[in-house]
């Protein structure tokens, strides 16, 4: 039977032509490497070396078992990397889903930083409506979600993300975009563009301008902010959105304006309640944590 030690003699003598230099590499006696190769020789009942003067060169069935063994070598050092660089959080694959607010620019472009930094990472980002993440979370086809407001789920964990302020958005032809900030009052009788009634940032707005007693004349709503925007930027209207969206779109005919009241948008992030998190999605968790609290709008610096 093959002796792993015995395969580590033969490779030191083949990789240094000599009993000698393969001791030093090995940090063993000669004796002891001799002795190994002696005993790779009798188990495989082959001649691997041949003496020359003080020299020993190799036969035609070392260099052929030598290819062989280098294989299983670079095998092993692929994996002994491969485990230094799952310790180094370096490497790995991390299932992201996200609601579009996130899926459409924010999260890519933070994902992307991650990367730099972890060449041998690999994520599969999913960007779908908030129940759908909770759905892909829950059957493990997600590591990690991101939807909008925290759920109950018996198999899902649920954590709130740092919150954000709402914005005004309004084509950049309007009168409204000259104002530095909106109040509900600009609002009235302006045409609105008004989120799915199923959103908890729609039970916000209708909630405030209601408090307000301002009247707005909703003309188009849609599940989604990006939806929302475009219809701005083509002139049907101004709306109300998360500042992620927003910021997409700014410059491709929307004005975006800070609003007053504080609308507050919020988001929670989703994992299995059944599976401890990967220190390479505890990383990515962290940074993305703080890359939104840290999310300014160019008018916010």
């Amino acid at each position: 039977m093959l002796n792993p030690r015995q395969i580590e003699a033969f490779r030191a003598v083949m990789l240094t032509g000599g009993i000698t230099a393969a001791a030093e590499l090995l940090n063993i006696s000669q004796p002891a490497v001799s002795r190994l190769i002696a005993d790779l020789q009798y188990a495989l009942k082959l001649t691997l070396f041949e003496r020359r003067g003080s020299r020993i060169a190799p036969t035609s069935e070392a260099m052929t078992l030598y290819q062989e063994v280098e294989r299983s070598f670079v095998g092993l050092e692929r994996i002994e990397q491969a485990a230094r660089d799952l310790q180094e959080r370096r490497a790995g694959t991390l299932r992201v889903a996200a609601m579009p607010a996130m899926a459409i620019g924010f999260l890519p472009r933070f994902v992307a930083r991650f990367l730099e930094e972890r060449p041998r990472v690999d994520v599969s980002l999913w960007g779908s409506s908030s129940p759908q993440v909770l759905d892909w979370v829950a059957a493990g086809q997600c590591e990690l979600g991101f939807g909008q407001s925290a759920v109950e789920h018996a198999t899902v964990l649920c954590e709130r993300m740092p919150r954000v302020r709402a914005v005004a958005v309004v084509p950049s032809n309007h009168p409204l975009a000259a104002r530095k900030r909106l109040v509900p009052e600009d609002f009235a009788g302006e045409a609105f563009i008004a989120l799915g009634a199923a959103t908890l940032m729609r039970y916000s707005i209708d909630a405030m301008f209601a408090e307000h007693g301002v009247a707005r004349s909703t003309r188009v709503e849609t599940q989604l902010t990006m939806i929302a925007c475009a219809m701005v930027a083509a002139g049907a209207g101004i709306s109300i959105v998360d500042p992620f969206t927003a910021q997409e779109y700014a410059g491709r005919g929307v004005a975006i304006r800070p609003f007053e009241p504080a609308i507050t948008f919020e988001m929670a992030v989703l994992h299995s309640a059944q599976r401890s998190l990967s220190t390479l999605a505890q990383d990515f968790l962290g940074g993305f944590r703080d890359a939104v609290a840290a999310f300014r709008l160019p008018e916010q610096e």
